[in-house]
């Protein structure tokens, strides 16, 4: 989105919500429903599912549950509270509403773009969910295999104790540093010499697991030992990138099951929406105009479903391991 489309950021209680697009999100949700359903009272209560009614406008359950099933950690005692919370949100929402509507912002040519904006943004996530439904569900085989393949990742995981420096430097003098590195036997003598160089650094140190390594420079990390230094280019200069210590902390087939099975199926619906978006792309007339029509220089970008593809084949999520698998 674009900077002339870009919406404005608003209080959390004027946040947009979609209204009758309700899925019960478990027990308690759909319990309360129904209780809220009741408290309406008579037929009139039960037919419309109103909770509250703003002017001449309603709020209803649905929209209610609908707050209720982004909460995905609520509590069954903590439904009623977190209902009534949702509906006071709502109602100062509706509110919000009905003046930009007496203020005629909702003929506002920038208002209509952002509200198109969104409704296409809304139905290409909807169809990219509706392909995905199809995907399978990975084997054990696939599970097992991928499982094998990373053994940096789960059965050889380490968590790397890193120091990192990034030097401002001219390519002569990254050629220097790149032949006198070893001569240093940690970054705060490189520190120092840089200081007695003149060359700009910064500095910085972090513990990452293996998970929260970039999975492209991952197996490269994985075959150093402690002390060792790895360098990578910058446009501007260099980053030295200095192994302090590591520790072993493996993650078994078993606690990394529901991860790996998880991003393979992600990683399926991508490569769905990837083909899908492909025919479609194949079946259309899309004609490049004016200044579009030429050839854009350099590499041409990828479109948005190999993004897409490319996203889901980078590597399990962070989190994935380190907090859903329970290891630390």
């Amino acid at each position: 989105m674009n900077e002339k489309t870009t919406a404005r950021s608003i209080p959390p209680s004027l946040e947009p919500v979609r209204r009758g697009a309700w899925r019960p999100a478990g027990a308690a949700v759909a319990l309360l429903a129904l209780a809220l359903a009741g408290c309406g009272g008579g037929k009139e209560g039960a037919a419309s599912q109103t909770a509250a009614r703003v002017n001449k406008e309603e709020v209803t359950v649905h929209q209610i549950n609908f707050l209720l099933q982004r909460q995905p950690g609520l509590k069954p005692e903590q439904t009623e509270a977190a209902a009534r919370q949702a509906l006071e949100r709502l109602i100062d929402q509706e509110l919000a509403v009905q003046k930009a509507q007496d203020l005629k912002l909702d003929r506002d040519p920038q208002t209509l773009e952002q509200i198109e904006v969104a409704k296409r943004e809304i139905l290409a996530r909807a169809l990219a969910e509706k392909l995905g439904q199809a995907a399978a569900k990975p084997s054990a085989d696939e599970v097992q295999r991928y499982y094998n393949d990373k053994p940096a990742l789960f059965s050889e995981r380490r968590i790397y104790s890193l120091q990192e420096l990034q030097i401002e430097a001219k390519p002569e003098q990254v050629e220097m540093l790149r032949g006198r590195l070893k001569e240093f036997k940690n970054p705060v003598e490189l520190a120092e010499f840089l200081k007695a160089s003149e060359i700009r650094f910064g500095a910085s140190q972090a513990l990452r697991a293996a998970e929260q390594v970039p999975m492209a420079n991952l197996d490269m990390l994985a075959r150093l030992k402690d002390g060792d230094w790895v360098i990578n280019p910058m446009p501007n200069g260099m980053q030295v990138i200095y192994l302090a210590g590591s520790r072993q902390q493996p993650v078994t087939l078993e606690q990394a099951r529901p991860a790996i099975e998880q991003y393979l199926f992600n990683q399926a619906r991508a490569e769905l929406l990837k083909k899908e978006m492909k025919a479609l792309r194949d079946a259309a007339k899309i004609e490049y105009i004016g200044k579009y029509a030429q050839p854009a220089p350099g590499a041409a970008s990828a479109p948005a479903a190999d993004a897409a593809a490319a996203s889901a084949a980078s590597g399990l999520d962070a989190s994935a391991i380190s907090k859903g698998l329970g290891a630390k």
